[in-house]
């Protein structure tokens, strides 16, 4: 067995698999790999002791995953600079993927999609690069991934699966396959485009709750009161749904309801909801930007302290921080940013941004703007901002981690 792409997805799955099978895990960065290979896991999901324990197999040379019995395709689905899907990852993993497959063969896609990529387009690309003939001589499979980066408790081996096939024979060996690794249950949807539609709306029907929120703490700002005041009185009701404001991005949340708008345009019908959900969290970034550039009333000196798209991980990946930074830039501020897990170097290849290596020794600011609630950030005290504050400096906190914390006398506190 083959897990294609050993990212945030692709990783984990590749190592619960190894302890139930044969797995080698294939990926065409060779720095990855070798990482791997002395137990290394930048991304943080799995730790080096399991790592170095697993029986996994790694490599970056596509001679060592020829003609395996079932592969499995954890490529990354972004959406290009004009919000539509971008399957160039996909494409090339069927590339790969069909150049050395033989017959009797079962790839199964995790990525997420819009209904009929697995079947319309991987297949047709699967039968080009190999040469055989989909539905006969190899055949598909869809399971939709559901890893959410740096949560311990839903992780791979204890969420529900939901697992479709090109025929009831292949749907159910996946449900064996899956079933082996997780104790959260199979769910066995009745064909694979319904398995793609029900990952790509999950993540929509978030991004449209999000949206509903950042609609109300746009409204909440207009009133001088705190969104997050609001939503602790609201959520003393029993059927009050648990949703807060902020930066919606990331490899999923800020991504998948594109797919699915494409493909509702693709057959005729405008999406409103989803799309006017979208333009309001892709919207957020410049709000917020907007809102503390009016607190300070003038261009300033500002901190910003993250720069993942959430808390206690490093994953950069459409981090919609970037759209506060350059919301600021704009307005004449002058901004640094530190980031507690990101990697430098990804920074600066992603945002061309340079993080400050430490909180230490700084100048003082006008304003720190708490866009990440990391760990190391949630925990600081009235001295950390003291340190690092001018006097009567402004505390912007996007995500409510310093609702409850003292802050020195004279700074000016402001929440969403």
């Amino acid at each position: 067995m083959v897990v294609v792409g050993l990212g945030y997805v692709g990783l984990p799955l590749a190592v619960a698999l190894s302890r139930h099978h044969s797995v080698t895990g294939y990926d065409i960065n060779h720095g990855r790999v070798d990482d791997l290979r002395q137990a290394k896991d930048r991304t943080g999901e799995v730790d080096s002791d399991t790592l170095a324990a697993s029986s996994l197999t790694v490599t970056a040379d596509m001679a060592d995953v020829e003609g395996a019995d079932v592969y499995i395709v954890t490529v990354p689905t972004p959406v290009d600079a004009n919000n539509q899907p971008d399957l160039t990852a996909v494409l090339g993993s069927c590339e790969t993927v069909g150049a050395v497959m033989a017959k009797g063969a079962v790839v199964v896609f995790e990525s997420t999609v819009y209904p009929g990529v697995t079947e319309d387009v991987c297949g047709p690309a699967l039968a080009k690069a190999s040469g055989l003939v989909c539905g006969e001589d190899f055949h598909l499979g869809y399971s939709p991934e559901r890893i959410n980066p740096g949560d311990r408790e839903h992780t791979v081996d204890r969420i529900a699966k939901v697992v479709a096939g090109q025929t009831a024979d292949v749907t159910e060996r996946l449900a064996r396959l899956y079933g082996a690794v997780t104790t959260g249950g199979i769910h066995i949807a009745p064909d694979i485009r319904t398995a793609e539609a029900a990952k790509v709306i999950e993540n929509a029907q978030r991004d449209i709750n999000i949206a509903f929120i950042n609609e109300v703490a746009a409204i909440c700002q207009r009133l001088d009161i705190s969104a997050y005041d609001v939503l602790a009185a609201a959520g003393t009701k029993w059927n009050f749904l648990n949703f807060t404001p902020g930066l919606v991005g990331g490899h999923c949340i800020g991504v998948d309801p594109y797919y699915l708008a494409h493909q509702a345009q693709a057959l005729g019908h405008e999406p409103e909801i989803i799309l006017a959900g979208r333009r309001l969290n892709d919207a957020m970034g410049d709000l917020i930007a907007g809102w503390v550039h009016d607190l300070l009333s003038a261009p300033g000196r500002v901190l910003v302290l993250g720069l993942t798209f959430k808390e206690n991980v490093p994953d950069l990946r459409n981090s919609k921080v970037i759209d506060v930074i350059e919301g600021l830039r704009r307005r004449g501020h002058t901004v640094d940013t530190h980031d507690a897990l990101a990697d430098h170097d990804e920074a600066k290849h992603q945002y061309d941004l340079t993080l400050l290596p430490c909180l230490k020794g700084l100048d003082a600011y006008d304003a720190i703007v708490g866009a990440v609630p990391h760990a190391a950030y949630a925990a600081m005290t009235a001295a950390d901002f003291q340190a690092l504050l001018k006097p009567g400096g402004l505390v912007a906190d996007i995500k409510g981690m310093w609702r409850e914390t003292p802050l020195p006398d004279g700074a000016r506190r402001w929440q969403l």
